[in-house]
C-alpha cells in the first residue's frame, strides 16, 4: 500500500482499543494518524525537531522502538512506531531523502574544514 508522504496509516484490530478514534470498516478497524512531515527539505516527526533519518538509522542498526525512545525523551512510543511504520511504507522515498541529506552534509564538511589544531586541542582537554 502506498502511503502519502505526510501519513502513516496503522491498521490493526488490537490497536482499536487505544484512545484514538477508530472507524470500523468491514469488520476491521482502521486508524489514521500523521507522524511524519516534510519540512526544510527533509522528513521530521510531527511536533518535534527529530529528523526521521535518526529514527531510521537506529532502527536499521537493530534498535527496538523502546530503545530508540530512550534516546528521545520528548517523543512518545506511538511516535516512534509511527515513524518506523512510515519508513517501511515509504522506504524508497525515505532512502532517497537520506542519501541526499548525507550528500549535503558531506559537501558542507568538505567545504568547511575544522581549523588546524582543533582536534588536538579537544583531545588534550580530555
Amino acid at each position: 500500500m502506498s502511503v502519502p508522504l505526510r501519513h502513516a496509516r496503522i491498521t490493526s484490530g488490537a490497536m482499536a482499543r487505544s484512545s484514538l478514534s477508530a472507524a470500523e470498516t468491514e469488520g476491521r478497524f482502521e486508524m489514521a494518524k500523521e507522524f511524519v512531515e516534510r519540512r526544510q527539505g527533509s522528513f521530521y516527526l510531527i511536533g518535534s525537531r527529530v529528523p526521521l533519518g535518526v529514527i531510521v538509522h537506529d532502527f536499521k542498526n537493530g534498535d527496538a522502538p523502546e530503545t530508540i525512545l530512550s534516546n528521545f525523551p520528548t517523543l512518545s512510543i506511538e511516535q516512534v512506531y509511527g515513524a518506523i511504520t512510515f519508513y517501511l511504507g515509504n522506504k524508497e522515498e525515505v532512502e532517497k531523502d537520506l542519501i541526499e541529506r548525507h550528500q549535503i552534509e558531506d559537501e558542507f564538511i568538505r567545504t568547511h574544514p575544522n581549523p588546524p589544531g582543533l582536534e588536538q586541542k579537544l583531545l588534550a582537554r580530555r
